[in-house]
């Protein structure tokens, strides 16, 4: 231990953060989004998939069969990455491409019967991370939670760049 970590550790070895920090919304914010990405991602890894997996297949499920261009505006996944995404789920047989029949020029993407069982397994996956994620709050807190989060995020992504 250094001079100054002796310095600013407490007695009691838990390391403080000044209140005017704990009262920063944007701090906070970023504090759990860093953590909750953390869970998220290792909890996905086990069961052998990633959040842009997830993200292309609950979009297929809910949407639809839809281009590479459709599925990058309903994920926000770069079209670029969207490529590689599906080359993933496509040999994982999660995905099914075929050519658009009013465009040959692009690919029609529906989820497989594979895929959708493997959606709802992450389903349940996300569930179980989300209730660790969430374990402080009670099932009221939790809604309320979501629904706060909805609307700021909505209020933001509505506003003119």
């Amino acid at each position: 231990m250094t001079r100054s970590e002796a310095v600013d550790t407490p007695d009691d070895g838990v390391l403080k953060t000044p209140d005017r920090l704990r009262r920063q919304a944007s701090r906070l914010l970023s504090q759990l989004t860093t953590r909750s990405d953390r869970l998220i991602t290792e909890g996905l890894a086990q069961a052998d998939a990633r959040k842009w997996h997830y993200a292309v297949l609950a979009s297929l499920q809910d949407f639809g069969p839809g281009s590479q261009a459709a599925l990058s505006g309903r994920t926000g996944i770069y079209r670029s990455d969207m490529v590689s995404v599906l080359n993933e789920l496509a040999e994982r047989d999660l995905v099914e491409r075929a050519p658009d029949p009013d465009d040959r020029r692009r690919n029609v993407i529906t989820i497989s019967r594979r895929g959708r069982r493997h959606l709802r397994l992450l389903d349940k996956v996300l569930d179980d991370l989300h209730h660790e994620l969430l374990a402080p709050l009670s099932p009221a807190e939790r809604e309320e939670f979501l629904q706060l989060l909805t609307r700021l995020l909505d209020h933001h992504t509505s506003q003119p760049s």
